[in-house]
């Protein structure tokens, strides 16, 4: 666990050092951000489209039942644009993309690949984790963003072909509501996620690792460890970004 620190400590201190970014591969980064974009967006978008189904349907029955249909849309965009998208996509993010960022890393410390960077002066944190860690910060805002309007979209189409709603009564209540601060605050919290999620990948992948057996089990642990991690700065983010009622009394 002591390695573990120390090396969260160096990818902190050459992220925060600017000079490191001329040194970043331009090839390698955007190879990384295709893998993580490209290998994310299905999954994400159709995660998206179904849990945004589902929970409008529980929801949508509920303001019926109030006769609050001029509310649907706007809870619905505060919900998907503040928790759900965010939080939905990093967990994907994490399964997905951490995993692999993981036991790569893994492998390649146990195929003495990290001793060799070292024997040629190169260091690894700025050639192997900056690359990783900047493409899952630039891509997990896209992603969130795709993944927010997806979830819209088919709780309008819920709307319309099950309850008949209009589908501009619908988007109007979520214009009225949503704003480019909602927005702008779930990007941060997306890319707090990214920057989080990268490194404990990372560093989970070059831990100490004696054999192949270990590779998944560092790579389980990884998962899980940035499962809870993320869902705690949830959490906390949530209640220091989104804790004041004033705009749900203004709403109401």
């Amino acid at each position: 666990m002591l390695k573990r620190t120390n090396l969260v400590i160096q990818i902190i201190l050459a992220l925060v050092k600017f000079s490191n970014y001329r040194k970043i591969n331009r090839n390698t980064l955007v190879l990384q951000m295709q893998f993580v974009g490209n290998h994310s967006l299905g999954i994400v978008l159709l995660t998206a489209f179904f849990v945004g189904m589902v929970f409008s349907f529980q929801i949508i029955k509920e303001l019926l039942y109030l006769n609050a249909t001029n509310f649907i849309g706007s809870i619905l965009a505060i919900s998907f644009i503040r928790e759900l998208s965010p939080i939905l996509t990093s967990i994907i993010i994490i399964g997905r993309i951490g995993s692999s960022f993981t036991s790569e890393l893994a492998s390649m410390y146990i195929t003495e690949q990290i001793d060799a960077l070292y024997i040629l002066g190169i260091n690894p944190v700025i050639y192997l984790i900056l690359p990783r860690l900047y493409a899952c910060f630039f891509m997990l805002p896209i992603l969130n963003i795709l993944s927010f309007a997806t979830s819209l979209s088919s709780s309008a189409y819920l709307c319309f072909i099950l309850y008949n709603i209009d589908s501009r009564l619908f988007f109007s209540s979520v214009l009225f509501t949503l704003s480019y601060v909602d927005l702008l605050k779930s990007c941060l919290k997306s890319c707090i996620f990214a920057i989080v999620i990268s490194i404990i990948s990372c560093t989970w992948g070059l831990s100490k690792i004696a054999n192949t057996q270990g590779v998944g089990i560092v790579t389980t642990s990884s998962v899980v460890f940035s499962l809870i991690i993320v869902l705690s700065l949830d959490f906390i983010l949530s209640y220091f970004m989104f804790n004041s009622v004033q705009g749900t009394f203004q709403l109401l």
